[in-house]
């Protein structure tokens, strides 16, 4: 079966399609959307079954964790544990931007959801879609590319749908995204204000040193 395409306004997001997208969610589905990267594979983080799900549509080895797209800084701190002042600093830099910042997990996401590292990965995604979903979802939602493991980045719906339209029920055409970068992942699970460039990406690596050494 091919999935179902929903336009959606890249800019001003249509609040009916954001509570049908949502609906998709809640019931344990796999929603393909843009974010200002490229197109990502959107579930509940909470709902295991949906979890197991993405793993299988892009044959993702098991123990790395998913990345997760929040709203805002206050709703990092809802859902990390021993965070400090270095998270701060790169959120409000880069925050709404391709920059996925990894820290230590709290207690309101399963640990299966971590990839039972006890780490996740957010940002706050610099595109209206996604956030006005993570908003009426009231939690996180997934964000790991929408694509084959080995195979291109997605940067439109057309791409989704030829690489895994028969695997998910419903992609959301929000137009292309704006960049053909991946984020630039940086490590603040270490402790004791330690960190780590993972991935430089979209935002240079000098660009995250200049910020965390003020």
């Amino acid at each position: 079966m091919s999935a179902e395409i929903l336009r959606v306004h890249p800019d001003e997001p249509q609040p009916d399609r954001i509570d049908y997208i949502v609906s998709c969610l809640r019931k344990g589905g796999v929603v393909a959307l843009p974010t200002d990267t490229f197109y990502g594979l959107a579930v509940d983080p909470v709902n295991l079954y949906a979890v197991e799900q993405i793993y299988q549509i892009k044959t993702r080895q098991k123990h790395k964790p998913l990345s997760l797209l929040i709203s805002s800084l206050a709703q990092a701190y809802e859902l990390a544990r021993d965070t400090d002042a270095l998270l701060d600093k790169l959120a409000d830099r880069f925050w709404p931007g391709p920059l996925t910042i990894i820290v230590r997990a709290g207690t309101k996401l399963p640990l299966r959801s971590t990839a039972n590292t006890g780490n996740m990965a957010l940002r706050v995604p610099d595109a209206a879609i996604p956030r006005a979903v993570v908003e009426r979802f009231g939690l996180p939602i997934t964000a790991t590319s929408a694509n084959l493991q080995g195979a291109p980045e997605c940067t439109n719906a057309a791409s989704v749908r030829d690489q895994i339209g028969d695997r998910i029920p419903l992609i959301i055409d929000g137009g292309p995204t704006g960049r053909a970068l991946p984020t630039t992942i940086v490590d603040l699970s270490l402790g004791s204000g330690r960190w780590e460039i993972l991935r430089e990406g979209a935002i240079p690596t000098h660009e995250i040193v200049m910020t965390l050494q003020r």
